[in-house]
């Protein structure tokens, strides 16, 4: 089964969200040294129930989204067609992370679909 792995939450000014999520709940939150402004959100120990996520610009998007663990991009992504779900953003590989893609589903939702690297496994 494929499980939700991350979460990303738009912002006009990622450092004053990261200020808001790090008072108000308590969150661990990182700029990302990688190639765009992202900030990595730690929500608690690995051993509580929950998921990590991040804080993006809204150039990149201006929805809150949901990432999935797949473990076959391509095949993921046509069963998402198949079942009437659409591509939004070409298939994309973030380095050292895995293969991703944005895609709606069949009540406009947006989501994606994260193929992890092997060393991500």
């Amino acid at each position: 089964m494929s499980r939700v792995i991350h979460f990303e939450i738009p912002a006009e000014e990622p450092e004053r969200a990261a200020k808001f999520y790090k008072d108000v709940f308590g969150w661990k939150i990182e700029k990302w040294e990688g190639p765009f402004d992202y900030w990595l959100i730690t929500t608690g120990e690995e051993d509580e129930p929950g998921i990590n996520g991040a804080i993006m610009t809204k150039d990149m998007g201006d929805i809150v989204k949901n990432t999935i663990n797949v473990d076959s991009f391509e095949e993921y992504a046509k069963k998402i067609e198949m079942e009437g779900g659409k591509m939004l953003s070409p298939k994309m590989t973030v380095p050292g992370v895995g293969d991703m893609a944005s895609f709606q589903d069949t009540e406009g939702n947006i989501f994606a679909i994260l193929e992890p690297h092997m060393e991500m496994k």
